[in-house]
């Protein structure tokens, strides 16, 4: 339950008996507040439209279905600046714009480090070699015999909100938080694959190769590699995208998105890490008595709130609002999210609704009426290991000012007195 202090309060939570009271069954005076139009006067009802005067498209108007034409905001965005050439970049998940807990394949962020590979799977390969007994060669037919299971999870870069580790940066929760997605994964667990070969008592690593023009590649302890990794060809139940990595890629759930190689080509059993480019020169921590963290995998407990946000302002005035955002983590399930509306004074319990998976997205809400004050909104995740989300100085003070990946930190958002939004610190 939120807290149970008066709802006429300024900028208070509402109780749920409360905020129906006041917030859904006081009448005109209410729906005045709230914007709602009463039907009685209202053209749009009372008056034929054209959509309800002229036949619309037929069936086969869009073979494959698209967004809605007052949906063209809804769509992944870069910042040019932050690299050189997008073949090796990154675009964002318009978190903001989204709810429940599945990203829609054609938002899922895009990361390359070598341009997206275009491949006929009917020529894909993918090989398991190294200390195996015997080394294997699968087409996408071979693949697609084996038992299949599909597991919903996220998948975060692990520079998400990497811009941020030195103050607020970037205006907007798709640009803060946005190389995040979740997605229903439909493939092979790994072990299989790896039973197939037979792995050998020395190995103890897992080399995973990708087909692109970086060749992508990543060392995975065989201990992840036979707990819950997935071979997966489809996601949202159809093909890969091919900017995630048609025809085949490797799912590490809960583990950092770089980890989860796409067109996926080999598979190198070995005795030790590898010591790729990836996971020496980038995707490591520098400290502040510079030594760098090396191996940190899974994606720490993690939450946002992702409407109102700068490209989500209030726009209906005072009155019912709700607060929406998303939380995660990569060791297990979110169990609670907090919610302060005054920049951490005071803390309210948010409703978690829909799936609640483990290493998948949780969405959560807290319905308040807000009276027009400004607020300071954050968001704590906690999950089911009991690890709390911290704010932005804790991670300073553990790791210095020199980090660029797994920033989880408390993310503020400043509400003015007109609902306009901006990314602010308060840590």
């Amino acid at each position: 339950m939120v807290s149970k202090t008066d709802p006429k309060t300024p900028g208070r939570a509402a109780s749920r008996r409360n905020f129906l009271k006041t917030g859904l069954l006081g009448g005109a005076a209410v729906a005045a507040s709230a914007g709602l139009a009463r039907a009685d006067g209202d053209p749009l009802i009372t008056e034929i439209q054209d959509w309800n005067r002229y036949l619309g498209d037929g069936v086969d108007a869009a073979p494959y279905g698209v967004p809605s034409e007052f949906e063209a905001q809804v769509v992944r965005r870069n910042v040019p600046w932050l690299t050189a050439d997008p073949v090796s970049s990154i675009n964002f998940t318009p978190l903001h714009e989204l709810d429940g807990i599945i990203t829609p394949n054609g938002l899922c962020f895009e990361r390359h480090h070598g341009g997206v590979a275009i491949i006929d799977p009917t020529e894909h390969r993918l090989m398991i070699n190294g200390l195996v007994d015997t080394p294997l060669v699968f087409t996408m037919e071979d693949l697609k015999r084996f038992p299949r299971e599909n597991r919903v999870y996220f998948l975060e870069c692990a520079a998400n909100t990497g811009m941020e580790w030195k103050g607020a940066q970037l205006n907007g929760c798709q640009f803060t938080h946005g190389m995040v997605h979740c997605v229903v994964y439909t493939g092979v667990p790994l072990r299989y694959l790896l039973e197939e070969a037979g792995v050998k008592t020395a190995g103890k690593w897992l080399l995973a190769e990708g087909a692109d023009a970086a060749a992508m590649s990543r060392s995975i302890p065989m201990e992840k590699a036979l707990d819950d990794c997935l071979v997966a060809f489809k996601m949202n139940g159809e093909a890969l995208r091919p900017e995630q990595g048609y025809p085949l890629r490797l799912c590490v759930p809960g583990w950092e998105g770089n980890m989860w190689v796409k067109w996926l080509r080999r598979l190198e059993v070995g005795d030790q890490p590898w010591a790729q480019r990836e996971e020496t020169s980038k995707y490591t921590d520098l400290l502040a008595d510079g030594k760098a963290r090396r191996h940190t995998f899974v994606m720490d407990v993690k939450s946002v709130i992702t409407s109102p946000s700068p490209q989500a302002p209030v726009t209906h005035g005072k009155g019912p609002l709700v607060i929406s955002g998303i939380a995660w983590s990569g060791s297990g399930t979110i169990k609670r999210v907090d919610v302060t509306i005054d920049g951490g004074r005071n803390w309210h319990e948010a409703r978690i609704d829909g799936p609640s998976l483990p290493k998948a997205l949780h969405r959560f809400y807290l319905d308040i009426n807000w009276d027009g004050s400004e607020m300071l909104l954050q968001s704590r995740a906690i999950d089911d290991q009991g690890l709390v989300q911290p704010t932005k100085n804790e991670l300073r003070a553990a790791r210095g000012g020199n980090s660029i990946y797994h920033n989880n930190g408390i993310q503020t958002w400043h509400v003015n007195t007109d609902g306009v939004v901006e990314n602010v610190e308060v840590s």
